[in-house]
């Protein structure tokens, strides 16, 4: 009895073959341990020494018992002959567990079949899919633990297709245990929704006298039945004869209300319900048309266009409970057919669990529905407003999306907390934040309100953008757009100077990756298709991308052609037809530049900052979303917000135990640059180690940032009272969109209006990049302040004041001007502060900080502010022909600067300027400046310099000794004097990529910049340059892909410069002139080329087509003599004035005829034909001025200025003229 009670309390089932043995076995097994027979299962042999026979028999017997009942009588049958407990145990698993392949290939097809149906119980099939895994391991049937995971996934039904997809996003490994934990977490959330909505009704709430009889007597009568209502039973009191509602017990106490509330359509019975079934459960974002309800309700704030607080009663819910309806409004719903209607009254009831559309409160707006096959019609005459699908019994669903409101939560409260979010989110905007707030994401947030930022001016201020239609798509990566980005002039900290960037149509979802060069695109798209693919375990089918070589590679078009991803490709200069990807990356760059900013760090953090504001937009709002945030769309999980700070926000680190002693401080501070992928920590910058950091042990300071936002906010309100209202000017950032047009899409347009916004000064669009190819000649630096304002707030400021109180007092001392009143008539033109930093000019000079006052010349009026402005300027000739006597005749050579050398020029004409910025003096606010002397910028200061130079060179001037001469005019000078040698070599361009791109660089601006380098050290250009000079107007792509040919050569040349050196026979000018007869292939011209060498190296070389055709090579040759013997007649006379004694020039020409007709004047039958000009070289040569010489073709230096010539050629002319590597 005491084992059968044990049986009976345990509720084990008999065994009949069919159901799950292992499970059996393992309960049995357990059984006996609890009545101490488990001995009996291990046999005779394992008995206890100290157990006799007797006991062990005893024991035996009970063990065998205990299974016998345990066992269906046809089971029992096949182990009778069994007698010991270990004997039936043994018959029973040969019989049910046995390894046969019978067996094994049993359990593998109900494994493999095993798939779970709609609607079936998850925890169920879980259980079954692990019993069959057990009963697989019991006969040596093993599985990898992801093998595990990924079958069970496998087995699941298509409703938990996007459930799958999230638990394989970001996974490289899967853990059976995990994956069933997660399901079966996601089931019982589900179903627990499910269990509290289930109940949900909506009943009258009796706040309205409907004709109902109240007295005394009749506490509720409708003209029901009297024997009807007896029969009914109070589920309160148990008293029959009225119901719940009625009962005398429930009301009691409760206070009659005069409001009235229709929530519910008359009905025949106080018992009429709308009962919202467990069959709605999932659809808490969509709308039920309902029959009973009277008016439409929502518990959805978010979702109202428009919105007002009432108190007009409340409605019970199942459970008893009271739910008040605390507003109404309007809502929009973009309607299956693409209409976006607006459903107007719509009540807010926040503990509502559903959204009901009242088809009662339709039919008396005039509207009529109609259902037929499961789908009802809602119209209003010939035309369908409303569509639903029937889902369950009388419950139809509408098809069709809510479209979220744009109305403010609460009115405007503390600002602090809204600066915290908006600086955190990367500066988002007003509307964003009220999207994010409406769904309770932003913790502390009262107000949405913001006011006036800098930050978002200075990164965001665009013209007035168009409204542009977005692409339908159906699924995520159906269509994914792309585009990159650069070059920027700061390389970031890791050597990048682009990003290439994807967005999904879809989702909106966003991605940057960062390039060094565009070539490494392709690898890029690579990556991050094998990502995306994985993680969503769907195809790319569409890239749109522009034109660009980069993503017309051969190796990319076959790539994206063996996985059928479909190309789409804008048309040429057209980048509104991408619009998508460009206006994605103008997002970027707009957040990342009020990032940067903000945090107040330098351009080479640029990266990071993009990084960080593809991170916030991919968490912000989107308009093409309907306000949806794309990280929600793509992964379809709730975005957390709590672990959000301000980018560049100071943040303290801890420093682990063995990192520092017992006396060192516990952390350092750090600054925040965002977050590392694949890792849950916080990446900062250790500006102490210059070193990046990752920790998740970090306390954040973001109060100061917004204190010193606030602080600088006051002190600039306060200037603002003080000076009256002034304009802001806004210098450009290198995070600057090469392009300047507004991407949009070809679809209609709109105009929207520009937000009140203070007014800032007009400047004119920079549509071109040309200060990046300056920069090679002329060395500008990207890091210095492009206003007063930027200097001034730089981390060098007192450097930069320095600097300005040193110019400004020189313009004092030299009297530059008198502060007097404008008068009538006049016009005063503006001044600006122009910094630069200077690299050091001499070993005992460092680096210095420059800061000119300029006149805005550009709004002088000739005949009025200034007549003459021609002043002589020296030639680059000049130049290198005094440094090559400085190296022929070991001379000193020493550099010199005027200080304020401008400042020393007398004005003819009466000009008024405005006080410069920071220096005006108090009392003489209104008054101007009327210029006695002449300054930067003016248009006549040149020349008014040059007169004043040419009569006082140095008599009363301070004069500046910059010691040995290092540069100039962006020529570099190195000097050998031990070895007598004094080298020159210009500025070449660093980096080709930088005017790579020809539709963002302008042709004619890089050839300009090209030309500059070949004018000052580089003959081996001159050719080059001049043939790509010829296509200035209109340039096609032949041509430009020259020019990058010519910067490729530049770049591996860059230390190329003139080497002069004193040899015995180079002390005179030597000249080497050629031509290329008819080598123009556009109007047959031919080419002459010179070049003059002094102390070996080159200082005059020309490359140039001649200005008439020549009818002969004897002829071409002998026009290229004339041409040159002009050159070299004006460089003995520069050479004389030097000193040097320099006889006739002597040229070099490897056209013997050429020589014969300029030496003999019995051609003339030839001859005649030849412009007189030409004939100039004959009397040359009898006065002796030129000595004109046959030279072999081989030793021709001018030979690589006419033509193409081979490498070993072209070296060897270099070699003639020495130019070559320094």
């Amino acid at each position: 009895m005491a084992i059968n009670a044990s049986i009976a309390t345990v509720g084990l089932v008999k065994f009949d073959g069919t159901g799950n043995f292992g499970l059996w076995q393992r309960r049995v097994k357990d059984l006996l341990v609890q009545q101490g027979l488990v001995k009996a299962l291990y046999g005779k042999t394992k008995r206890p020494e100290k157990m006799t026979d007797d006991e062990w028999e005893e024991l035996d017997m009970k063990a065998v018992s205990t299974i016998w009942l345990l066992l269906a009588d046809e089971v029992m049958y096949d182990v009778m002959e069994e007698n010991s407990t270990t004997g039936i145990w043994l018959n029973l698993e040969k019989r049910y567990m046995s390894k046969s392949l019978t067996n094994k290939l049993h359990l593998k097809q109900k494994l493999y079949g095993l798939k779970m149906t709609e609607g079936a119980d998850l925890r169920q099939h879980i259980n079954t899919f692990k019993q069959i895994i057990s009963d697989m391991l019991r006969i040596d049937i093993k599985f990898e633990d992801e093998d595990k995971a990924m079958m069970l996934l496998t087995s699941l039904p298509a409703s938990y297709e996007h459930l799958v997809t999230t638990l394989l996003y970001g996974k490289e490994t899967l853990e059976l245990e995990e994956v069933s934990g997660a399901l079966l977490d996601h089931y019982q959330r589900k179903h627990k929704d499910s269990a509290e909505s289930s109940g949900e009704r909506l009943v009258v709430k009796g706040y309205q006298d409907r004709g109902r009889k109240k007295d005394k007597d009749d506490k509720s009568a409708r003209g029901r039945s009297k024997s009807k209502s007896k029969a009914v039973k109070c589920f309160k009191c148990q008293k029959k004869g009225h119901m719940k509602r009625d009962c005398p017990e429930w009301n009691k106490g409760k206070e009659e209300s005069s409001t009235s509330v229709n929530v519910v359509a008359d009905s025949e019975s106080d018992g009429d319900m709308l009962s919202v079934s467990s069959s709605t459960d999932g659809l808490n974002n969509s709308w039920l048309l309902d029959f009973a309800c009277s008016f439409h309700v929502t518990p959805h704030r978010n979702w109202f266009d428009t919105y007002k607080s009432i108190n007009c009663g409340s409605v019970r819910m199942g459970n008893d409970a009271a739910c008040t309806i605390i507003g109404m409004g309007t809502i929009k719903i973009k309607m299956s057919d693409g209409v976006v209607r607006t459903l107007e009254e719509v009540r807010h009831i926040p503990d509502m669990r559903k959204n009901l559309i009242s088809l009662g409160t339709l039919d008396s707006k005039g509207y009529s529905y109609k259902s037929e096959n499961g789908i009802m019609k809602v119209s209003k005459g010939a035309m369908v407003v409303m569509t639903g699908q029937k889902i369950s019994s009388n419950v139809y669903k509408l098809l069709g999306n809510t479209i979220l409101g744009g109305v403010a939560v609460v009115a405007e409260s503390e600002d602090d907390d809204t600066l915290l979010w908006h600086m955190r989110l990367g500066h988002i905007s007003e509307r964003g934040m009220r999207e994010l707030h409406k769904r309770n994401l932003l913790t502390g947030i009262k107000s949405c309100k913001l006011d006036f930022c800098k930050y978002c001016i200075m990164g965001k201020q665009c013209r007035v953008r168009f409204k542009t239609a977005t692409h339908k798509t159906k699924g995520i990566l159906d269509y994914v757009h792309s585009d990159i980005w650069g070059p920027v002039r700061t390389p970031s900290k890791g050597g990048t100077q682009y990003f290439m960037s994807f967005i999904d149509d879809y989702s909106r979802k966003a991605w940057v990756y960062f390039l060094k060069n565009k070539s490494e695109a392709f690898a890029k798209f690579k990556i991050w298709k094998a990502e995306v693919e994985n993680q969503t375990g769907r195809k790319i089918k569409c890239l749109r991308t522009d034109n660009g070589t980069e993503y017309r590679d051969g190796d990319f078009l076959k790539f994206c052609e063996e996985y059928g991803i479909k190309r789409h490709f804008t048309v040429r200069k057209t980048p509104q037809q991408n619009g998508v990807a460009e206006r994605l990356n103008r997002t970027i760059t707009e957040t990342a530049r009020c990032l940067r900013l903000n945090a107040e760090l330098p351009k080479i953090f640029w990266a990071e900052a993009v990084d960080m504001a593809c991170y916030i937009i991919n968490r912000s709002p989107r308009v093409a979303l309907d306000g949806k945030v794309a990280e929600e769309v793509w992964t379809g999980q709730e975005v957390d917000y709590s672990f959000m700070r301000i980018f560049g926000c100071p943040a303290y680190v801890h420093i682990s135990g063995e990192d520092r002693s017992k006396l060192d401080p516990k952390s350092k501070k750090c600054i925040f640059l965002g977050f590392k992928k694949g890792v849950k920590g916080y990446k900062l910058w250790d500006p102490i180690a210059q070193k990046v950091v990752i920790s998740r042990d970090v306390v954040f300071d973001e109060k100061s940032m917004t204190k010193a936002f606030k602080e600088e906010k006051s002190q600039a309100a306060e200037s603002s009272n003080n000076i009256g209202r002034s304009t802001v000017q806004v210098e450009l950032d290198e995070l600057e969109s090469q392009s300047n047009e507004e991407p949009h899409s070809n679809d209609q347009e709109q105009d929207s209006t520009r937000s009140d916004r203070p007014k800032r000064n007009k400047r004119p669009p920079v549509r071109y990049g040309f200060e990046d190819l300056v920069s090679y000649a002329l060395l500008t630096s990207s890091e210095d302040p492009s206003t007063f304002q930027e200097a001034i707030e730089s981390s060098e400021k007192d450097k930069w004041m320095e600097a300005m109180v040193e110019e400004n007092e020189s313009l004092s001392k030299n009297k530059t001007w008198e502060l007097t009143e404008l008068p009538k008539g006049k016009k005063p033109i503006g001044c600006k502060w122009v910094f630069k930093k200077k690299e050091a000019v001499s070993e005992k000079e460092g680096e210095r900080f420059k800061a000119r006052l300029v006149a805005k010349g550009y709004s002088q009026r000739h005949g009025i502010d200034y007549d003459e402005v021609f002043s002589p300027v020296v030639r680059h000739t000049s130049i290198k022909a005094v440094l090559a006597l400085v190296a022929d005749q070991d001379m000193e050579l020493e550099q010199l600067d005027v200080k304020t050398a401008f400042l020393h020029g007398n004005l003819e004409e009466e000009i008024f300027m405005e006080q410069p910025e920071g220096f005006k003096q108090p009392g003489t606010e209104n008054l101007v400046c009327r210029l006695k002397k002449s300054l930067y910028g003016l248009k006549q200061s040149p020349r008014q310099w040059y007169k004043r130079l040419k009569s006082l060179l140095h008599k009363e001037f301070e004069m500046k000794d910059l010691g040995a001469a290092k540069k100039i005019l962006g020529m570099e000078i190195r000097r050998d004097r031990e070895a007598r040698k004094l080298l020159s070599g210009s500025q070449c361009p660093k980096n080709e990529e930088e005017i790579e791109n020809m539709s963002k660089v302008p042709y004619a601006s890089a050839v300009g910049c090209l030309m500059y380098a070949m004018v000052c050290t580089r003959p081996d250009l001159a050719h080059a340059v001049s043939t790509v000079s010829r296509y200035m107007a209109n340039p096609g792509r032949e041509h430009w892909n020259a020019v990058k040919w010519i910067s490729r050569y530049l770049k591996g040349t860059a230390e190329h410069g003139i080497l002069f050196s004193r040899q015995p026979g180079t002390n005179s000018v030597v000249g080497y002139v050629d031509a290329d007869y008819a080598g123009e292939v556009d109007d047959r011209r031919s080419t002459t080329g010179y070049v003059f060498t002094l102390s070996g190296g080159p200082i005059c070389w020309k490359s140039t087509l001649q200005s008439i055709v020549a009818m002969s090579t004897t002829e071409a040759e002998y026009m290229a003599v004339a041409e040159a013997a002009k050159e070299a007649l004006w460089l003995k006379g520069l050479v004389k004035e030097f000193g040097l004694n320099q006889g006739g020039v002597q040229m070099h020409c490897d056209s013997q005829s050429a020589i014969y007709l300029a030496k003999n004047q019995v051609y003339h039958a030839r001859t005649k034909h030849i412009d007189v000009r030409f004939h100039k070289i004959r009397e040359l040569i009898v006065t002796g001025d030129i000595v004109l010489e046959k030279v072999h073709t081989s030793k021709n230096a001018a030979d690589m200025l006419i033509k193409p010539v081979t490498t070993a050629k072209f070296k060897h002319c270099l070699d003639l003229v020495n130019v070559s590597s320094l």
